[in-house]
């Protein structure tokens, strides 16, 4: 049972209460709604506002945990509240989804969800898949407009700042801050719900850059302060959202925790290698109820015949319901491909891969390491010692074959030993498939080599894909590890954050003193 609790109540300024809570904080703000209405006897319609302490301000209340013992709550009747966030409509023109290729593509929000269109993929149209991300993050952090009299006072500090180099006050800052930091966490929303500090140190420098007037006097560089706000911001940013019930947020939430982790930094389920729609909401309309007749439907449409279109638009429109079983469930391979065979394709697993991280596949992977490739074998060529020779063993191969697989083949091999890692560990060598059989439950994650160079693809000891290139393997083999969300094999750890952030150029800004080194020697 939960501990007795307290809370100050403001229903006028000239009028404060207190509400004693026998049973402790209700676990719905509509529960706690109710007890306020009961006990104070209030016919209008109002909401609740519960005052921040980080900001010594009050702001809507959209889930019980940000209240403890002994907090304010206001009530604010409906016909006085303003909205609490302000989201933008922007409409994607013909000529804008004309253009698009693999570059993410304008995202706009209605109300408090995002939506998607692209012209290359089945991703459900913006109508009906709102909280789609369709954008990476950018390299150039765009600072959004505020409210027109925050931009005036801003600008006017601006030419104050230029004529005499003097900063904006705290006396006239403190007024703007709702307004800043809200546009800014709104931002920082379309892109993602867990901004790392890096990026959020972004966001505070390209503020500082656009408006001058809000640097701040013995920061390092100006915008040190802005940082500390906006994580403090996006905290309650996302328990806002939490409270909506946004699933990528929500899953996080202590009460759906187990007991023994029941601590907010443990076990985050977040994007943790670039991904963009990482636990996405279902489309407006649907249901998990209504999504799980489409998959059984789908599991019909496989048996047919040339029937490759319904079931990417079937797969397209399932997306969300798939990726809330695999991430909050975390089903064993096998049981997943009972569940979603459509998934084990090649062509499915490119399209949730582009699902997740709007970034095409194949072609990305492949292309960009075709580009490196020459001064990858330049680069290897001057490692000295066994890793030397070895390097040297693996080049030796393109005097029996010299086609374009076999140089991605051995390129591959080759980064991997540079990165002082074993090829052994991801490729394994077959004489044939019986061998392969025998020997499948064994394996976690192997690329399998079948006598004549095809590939297999063996995750938990289940063949994923068969009968394709090495280098293609490798790429396909990324696929399967963000749509089945699995972690990096520890003992290849280098060798997938290259693959991630240098063939995939998934969050290649930051990385490992390794793989960066083999950045700047290679591009």
């Amino acid at each position: 049972m939960s501990k007795p609790a307290q809370l100050r109540v403001i229903l006028a300024d000239h009028d404060v209460r207190k509400v004693v809570l026998p049973s402790g904080i209700p676990e719905t703000v509509d529960d706690l709604h109710s007890v306020i209405r009961d006990t104070f006897y209030i016919a209008r319609d109002f909401s609740l506002h519960y005052k921040d302490v980080d900001f010594d301000e009050f702001f809507s209340l959209y889930s019980t945990t940000d209240l403890k013992d002994k907090d304010t709550i206001k009530v604010v009747f409906l016909q006085d509240q303003e909205p609490a966030i302000t989201l933008n409509l922007t409409d994607v023109t013909n000529t804008d989804v004309t253009n698009m290729t693999d570059q993410p593509c304008e995202e706009h929000y209605v109300d408090d969800t995002a939506s998607v269109s692209t012209d290359d993929t089945l991703i459900l149209s913006s109508e009906d898949s709102p909280g789609h991300r369709s954008k990476r993050w950018p390299a150039q952090f765009s600072i959004p407009s505020f409210s027109g009299l925050t931009e005036i006072q801003i600008q006017s500090a601006n030419e104050r700042f230029k004529k005499y180099g003097t900063l904006l006050t705290t006396k006239d800052l403190i007024p703007l801050l709702p307004d800043i930091l809200g546009k800014l966490a709104e931002a920082i929303y379309e892109y993602t719900a867990y901004p790392s500090s890096l990026q959020i140190g972004e966001v505070a420098e390209a503020l500082t850059q656009k408006h001058p007037c809000l640097k701040e006097p013995g920061s390092f560089n100006g915008s040190y302060g802005w940082a500390q706000r906006l994580k403090y911001k996006m905290n309650n940013f996302r328990s806002k959202f939490r409270g909506l019930g946004c699933p990528e947020v929500k899953v996080n939430s202590l009460k759906r925790k187990q007991t023994y982790d029941q601590y907010p930094a443990k076990n985050l389920k977040k994007p943790k290698k670039a991904e963009v729609n990482y636990l996405p909401p279902h489309a407006q309309g649907e249901s998990t109820a209504s999504l799980e007749k489409e998959r059984v439907e789908l599991l019909s449409e496989m048996m047919k015949r040339d029937n490759s279109k319904v079931v990417a638009q079937k797969m397209a429109k399932t997306f969300s319901l798939r990726r809330e079983e695999i991430v909050k469930e975390v089903p064993a391979i096998s049981d997943c491909m009972k569940r979603w065979p459509a998934l084990f394709t090649e062509a499915q697993i490119s399209e949730e891969f582009k699902r997740i991280t709007t970034v095409s596949l194949e072609s990305t992977f492949l292309a960009k390491l075709d580009q490196c490739t020459p001064k990858l074998m330049a680069l290897t060529q001057s490692k000295g010692g066994a890793a030397g020779l070895k390097i040297r063993h693996i080049k030796d191969m393109l005097l029996e074959d010299n086609t374009v697989e076999r140089r991605r083949e051995i390129a591959i091999r080759c980064l991997i030993v540079y990165l002082g890692e074993k090829e052994e560990d991801l490729f394994k060598q077959y004489r044939d498939v019986e061998e392969l059989d025998a020997d499948l439950a064994m394996q976690v994650m192997k690329i399998a080599i079948i006598g004549d160079g095809r590939a297999t693809i063996v995750v938990e000891g289940t063949k994923i894909l068969q009968g394709i290139d090495v280098a293609r393997s490798c790429a396909l083999l990324m696929g399967v590890i963000y749509a089945l969300n699995l972690s990096y094999p520890k003992q290849l750890k280098f060798t997938f954050e290259a693959f991630q952030k240098l063939c995939l150029e998934l969050d290649g800004q930051k990385a490992s003193s390794k793989v960066m080194n083999l950045k700047y020697g290679i591009f």
